[in-house]
């Protein structure tokens, strides 16, 4: 066995990975099985830098706030800002403290610097605004959408003024309340107020396609996207809080599926500027549904960013599962021989990149035990997964950073 599986690896290198998959994608889905692990991220760096300077890749995109994040694309792209500051302010997630994500936006940086605006590096957060505790008040999506749209067209198409959207918003902690996630009578989601702001909403998005041509003339197809994004942040985030308020057994489902939905919707207007890198947890970015139980609850199950994606673009989507053998500082020790884990452990390089179905087919109909991590934290392969990755980078033992 164990030489039928080495003969489906190779290094972890852009020029492997690409062996691995039919053509290059417009969208190579990189996921991890945890988070906050400095050596993942670092990983995830160099194999982009790779496909930068060897595949034409020009975007990276990460499991972070997309609204937060164009703060860091302003930085990357054209100077605006300091390191420290969008360090500080582009991430969600707290992000902006990890090493690895600051010599990323620092690289960018340096890369763009002196270069054409056809061939500089961009940054995009794919998340929503959105924690585990809540959701941000929509506030700030719908009124730059407002505002894009009021500078530029007739008052007349407006559906309504700025001052009429403030007195709807009120407060932003009536939105943020983190009482509402485990209650959903301290949510505003379905007050009288939220339910004509997703009316408005869903007109201020509809005007803006309506004026598409005059839009991208007068301002830039940049600033034209940068208000669909608007559009897309400010109708998820009040559907969102419609269904924080909800009382039904199908609250928890929803909720995720909509996160989920939400960073689909950015991954496809991602791909439209080209191949782009996608970093999140594998979760996120697998084309089986995603599972997870909460609570007291039953087993939650929705379709993920990936799965979604994939079934928009096909092979022009790309999905690698990082997978790992031990991560002693977190307990999860060496992994049984009879899973994925022990199986690829067993195998003397550090890391590698495998060729899932190649794996799939050396296992044969029997597939190995699933993995039980003594970690929360930590994701182990589901081995009835495997059909659905194009590719396993796996990484033999991930020290302590």
């Amino acid at each position: 066995m164990a030489t039928c599986i080495k003969d489906t690896t190779h290094a972890v290198e852009a020029t492997a990975v690409m062996r691995l998959l039919p053509g290059r994608p417009r969208l190579l889905a990189l996921g991890e099985p945890t988070h906050g692990e400095e050596p993942l991220l670092d990983l995830r760096n160099e194999l982009f830098r790779q496909l930068v300077e060897q595949e034409g890749y020009r975007t990276i995109a990460i499991e972070s706030d997309c609204m937060m994040g164009l703060a860091v694309d302003d930085y990357v792209t054209s100077g605006t800002g300091t390191l420290d500051e969008v360090m500080e302010h582009g991430f969600s997630h707290g992000w902006g403290t990890s090493a690895a994500n600051r010599e990323l936006v620092r690289w960018m940086r340096a890369y763009n610097d002196g270069r054409p605006a056809s061939e500089r590096l961009r940054f995009a957060g794919f998340d929503g605004p959105l924690e585990i505790t809540g959701a941000a008040s929509p506030r700030q999506a719908l009124t730059a959408l407002h505002g894009y749209l009021s500078a530029r067209v007739d008052a007349d198409l407006l559906p309504c003024t700025a001052e009429t959207l403030d007195r709807l918003l009120g407060a932003d902690d009536r939105w943020t309340d983190p009482a509402a996630m485990m209650d959903p009578a301290h949510s505003v989601g379905q007050s009288a107020e939220a339910r004509e702001l997703r009316l408005l909403a869903d007109d201020l998005v509809a005007l803006l396609d309506e004026q598409t041509p005059h839009l991208i003339t007068a301002t830039s197809r940049e600033d034209w996207n940068r208000a669909r994004l608007y559009g897309r942040t400010a109708t998820g985030l009040l559907r969102y809080h419609f269904w924080m308020a909800d009382t039904s057994p199908s609250r928890m489902t929803r909720l995720l599926g909509l996160r989920d939905s939400m960073m689909a919707a950015n991954l496809l207007v991602i791909a439209e500027r080209g191949p782009a890198l996608v970093h999140a947890h594998n979760g996120h970015l697998q084309r089986d549904k995603s599972t997870m139980r909460m609570w007291d609850q039953p087993l939650l199950e929705w379709w993920s960013a990936g799965a979604l994606v994939s079934a928009h673009l096909g092979e022009e989507y790309a999905f690698l599962a990082t997978v790992l053998g031990t991560i002693r500082h977190q307990g999860v020790d060496t992994p049984p021989p009879d899973t994925v884990e022990g199986l690829l452990y067993a195998l003397p390089e550090d890391r590698y990149a495998v060729d899932a179905p190649r794996l799939a087919t050396a296992i044969g109909d029997t597939p190995p035990a699933p993995r039980v991590s003594p970690y929360y934290g930590y994701s182990s392969l589901d081995p009835a997964h495997l059909a659905g990755i194009d590719g396993i980078v796996f990484v033999k033992d991930v020290p302590q950073s």
